[in-house]
């Protein structure tokens, strides 16, 4: 049933009183309209969260809105019949934090097509840990097995391996039969990264060389930094192996020679997660809670806040200090 009370949410705004956010006291009439109306549970913080709350970064197309980009919790109301009230249900991506209000409240409005149903194999807390973090990372595996990556072609490079995305690779490729390397640029986390599903922990400067062409040693990979790292690590990809990139922490751009791809026939493929197909997003989540769920996911998720927790955490996140993933309890 619909509150008819005010609730909390973390809002964002940008006017004449410069950008901000905070906890509000929002009505349902507040929200974005949507079919399915749900009571948050759980949420995550994500690089693009932290963007979003401190205005780092231009994620939000409108204003004001509700931040979060993921949200786990019960139906309470539908326009919709394929969802009913009690049904257990997430969401990530499709608009939340950026066009629409997001999963940083007690009560989320969303259009029916972004609702998914919880996965019989996880509770919503683990799904948060999850969280679009681990939804990327396991969308950049299926992306690289529908192009024959197998675990015979060699190791799977991670760079960025001690974030959000990393770490859940890190467990999510080795639970899947795959041996993972990790590139940190901290050497402190190593025993860190080792738990988590790594067999070696390498330096960033081990994808430092800009030979357009190097000695293969990696059967793929996903790489989270974008520029020089990505070229180094494509130059260093096996014969028809491949390299997913779904992040840009060192750079947007990519300057290297075809030679990889016209020598070695290696692919670069790409991810978005924000806008992946409904049945896309289904079939991950199928996977992420059966036989791809991280074994680690304890040890991976390092934090819990509240609402109130997130600007803190936004901040430790930007200055580099964060270590796997912060989930969010909505109480």
């Amino acid at each position: 049933m619909a509150p008819t009370t005010p609730f909390t949410a973390f809002r964002i705004e940008n006017d004449d009183a410069g950008y901000r956010s905070g906890l509000a006291q929002l009505k349902i009439e507040d929200l974005n309209p949507g079919q399915v109306l749900i009571r948050a549970h759980w949420s995550s913080v994500n690089y693009k969260d932290a963007l979003a709350g401190t205005g780092k970064g231009k994620i939000l197309r409108r204003f004001p809105l509700v931040g979060g980009i993921d949200v786990a919790g019960t139906v309470v109301a539908s326009t919709d019949p394929d969802w009913r009230e009690g049904d257990a249900v997430l969401a990530t991506g499709c608009g939340l934090s950026e066009t629409r209000d997001g999963g940083y409240s007690q009560y989320v409005r969303l259009e029916s097509r972004a609702v998914i149903a919880q996965p019989a194999g996880l509770t919503p807390r683990e799904a948060m840990m999850l969280g679009t973090a681990g939804f990327t990372a396991a969308l950049a595996l299926l992306r690289m097995q529908d192009n024959r990556q197998t675990p015979d072609l060699g190791p799977l490079a991670v760079t960025g391996a001690s974030g959000g995305v990393g770490a859940l690779a890190l467990s999510i490729f080795s639970r899947a039969g795959y041996t993972v390397h990790a590139i940190s640029g901290k050497p402190d986390q190593t025993d860190f990264l080792h738990a988590i599903g790594a067999t070696e922990v390498l330096p960033r400067e081990a994808l430092s060389d800009t030979a357009p062409l190097q000695s293969a040693r990696f059967g793929g990979g996903l790489d989270n930094a974008g520029g020089d790292m990505l070229a180094s690590l494509l130059a260093q990809t096996v014969p028809y192996g491949s390299v997913v990139s779904a992040g840009l922490a060192a750079s947007p751009t990519l300057g290297m020679t075809v030679m990889p791809f016209i020598l070695r026939g290696v692919s670069l493929l790409g991810v978005s997660s924000a806008n992946a197909p409904r049945g896309l997003r289904e079939e991950v989540w199928s996977r992420l809670g059966s036989d791809w769920k991280p074994r680690q996911l304890d040890r991976i998720c390092t934090a819990e806040v509240g609402l109130d927790g997130l600007p803190a955490v936004f901040e430790r996140m930007l200055a580099g200090g964060s270590l796997g993933r912060t989930v969010v309890r909505i109480d």
